[in-house]
């Protein structure tokens, strides 16, 4: 049973505490789980895609709101989607299954985590594949307790170690601290990473986007994830893409360069972190879905 309330909702670290029953939250959404698009994906880390795809399910809203969001038609409003039952996502779930996904991936579902706890109690006797919790980073360790035994693979974004570039592109400045609390409530369900003829079947893998100007902030990031998380994997990204800026700041109106890349993925080699790195040329809208 869900310990929070959709008529005051304190389910995220926003604590916004809307009633969600009558309107939207500071996640842009109200209390019904809403889905964008299921597909799949092929974009992902390589052992959650494999060769056939990953069984991606877009849900709209988000209580992060980054100002450079990729997904920002579905995160920040634009499109809601569809409204949906737990056993209809379900049957979702299955169709991307005999599909031939590799497994099940709920991207940013956090502010739908009860609805989600139901879908999984329904689905999970049914699936043979993975599940895999794709996330912002940005979640209550205690809210994520409600998924022990429910997922598989965590997905976590490690976005910000500073509190001042929380604040100025995600309005969260406390991301760095809930982040980290996240993510050990996370690495604590899942315990040590493993794949299976190359693919993910338990652990985290932590993401990392690499933004312009901030390399030396993602050099830290990996640090930390050294000293905490040695049991995860990480995964540096470089697809930042200054078309999807709406921040108003001129310092993301480029792309990130070689140099701030390579820094941060020569930090997580010297720290003898484990992982996966992105072709440069994944900085483009192709890799968005078109939703």
């Amino acid at each position: 049973m869900s310990p929070y309330s959709p008529t005051q909702c304190t389910l995220c670290p926003r604590e916004c505490g809307a009633d969600r029953t009558k309107g939207r939250g500071a996640c842009n959404t109200s209390n019904e789980m809403r889905i964008s698009k299921t597909m799949l994906h092929f974009f992902e880390e390589p052992p959650i895609s494999g060769t056939r795809g990953s069984g991606a399910i877009f849900f709209c809203g988000c209580n992060l709101m980054c100002g450079y969001c990729q997904n920002a038609p579905i995160s920040h409003g634009e499109k809601t989607g569809v409204v949906v039952s737990p056993q209809q996502l379900a049957e979702m779930a299955f169709k991307l299954q005999e599909a031939g996904a590799h497994n099940i991936n709920l991207v940013t579902a956090a502010h739908f985590l009860p609805h989600v706890v139901e879908f999984l109690l329904l689905a999970k006797p049914k699936l043979h594949v993975p599940v895999v919790y794709n996330s912002s980073g940005y979640e209550k360790a205690e809210a994520l307790r409600m998924l022990d035994g429910l997922i598989d693979v965590y997905l976590p974004d490690f976005k910000y170690i500073s509190n001042d570039a929380a604040k100025k592109y995600s309005g969260a400045e406390n991301y760095p601290e809930i982040a980290e609390k996240a993510i050990a409530e996370m690495v604590r369900q899942t315990g040590e990473y493993r794949e299976e003829n190359g693919l993910a079947v338990c652990g985290t893998i932590i993401r990392h986007l690499v933004l312009p100007g901030l390399s030396h902030d993602g050099e830290k990031i990996m640090e930390r994830i050294a000293e905490l998380f040695p049991a995860a994997r990480v995964s540096v990204m470089s697809q930042y893409t200054p078309s999807f800026n709406k921040t108003g700041d001129p310092a993301l109106s480029r792309k990130i360069t070689s140099l701030e890349y390579n820094r941060v993925v020569n930090a997580a080699k010297r720290l003898g972190l484990d992982g996966f790195m992105q072709f440069r040329s994944s900085a483009t809208r192709d890799y968005t879905p078109d939703f």
